[in-house]
Order: C-alpha cells, then structure tokens, then sequence
C-alpha cells in the first residue's frame, strides 16, 4: 500500500475504519444498538480478517439517524424501516427531477406569443 492509497481512504465514506467499540463511542450508544440495527439489516458493517465489525463513516450517519429516532420513542425495528423508507423516497425524488430535466431538454416549452 501506497501513501497515496492510505490518504484516498480518509475522504471515503465507505472504507470501514470504525470499530464497534469506537462506532459505539462517537454515536453516543451501546454495541448492542449497533448489532440490533446490524440484525435489522439496517447496516452490514465489513469485518476485519478477525471477524471484527468494521463500519464507515457512511453507516455511522445511517446508524444516528437511527438513534435518533429510537431516542424519540421509536422501537428499533421501526426506526430502520423509517430510514429505509426515506432513502427510497430520496431516491424516487432524484430519479423524478433527472426524468423532468431530461423531459424538459427533449421539449423545450414554447415561449408565449405577446403580440
């Protein structure tokens, strides 16, 4: 590995830096949070050779979202679906505007005649 590959890695979001002890202790949680949002599907964090979970910076902001919402009251199992619920309408939402720029750009509208 490269110094060039070691710097690339503290931009990306995905590279599995965090344990669960640490992932633990920057949320502000217990392990047990982060294994019940893990068997919820909700995040599948990487493991180390050792078997150790392993989580992004990515997963870290999905799993306080989800501890935010537990701390509201909300039951774990349902917090998840939340989460997964308002990724796929954040999804819907940037599919829909790409499909009305594209829509937009095929049929330009025709500018009203003043005369």
């Amino acid at each position: 590995m490269t110094a060039d590959d070691s710097f690339s890695r503290i931009d990306d979001d995905d590279y599995p830096a965090y344990t669960m002890g640490r992932a633990a202790e920057l949320l502000g949680t217990t392990q047990g949070f982060l294994r019940a949002i893990g068997e919820a599907r909700l995040i599948t964090p990487l493991r180390s050779e050792g078997g150790h979970r392993r989580y992004s910076r990515y997963q870290l902001r999905i799993a306080a979202r989800a501890r935010e919402l537990v701390d509201h009251g909300t039951s774990v199992e349902a917090a998840c679906r939340i989460i997964v619920l308002e990724d796929q309408l954040e999804e819907a939402q940037r599919i829909n505007a790409e499909y009305r720029r594209t829509a937009e750009s095929a049929n330009p509208a025709n500018p009203t005649n003043t005369d």
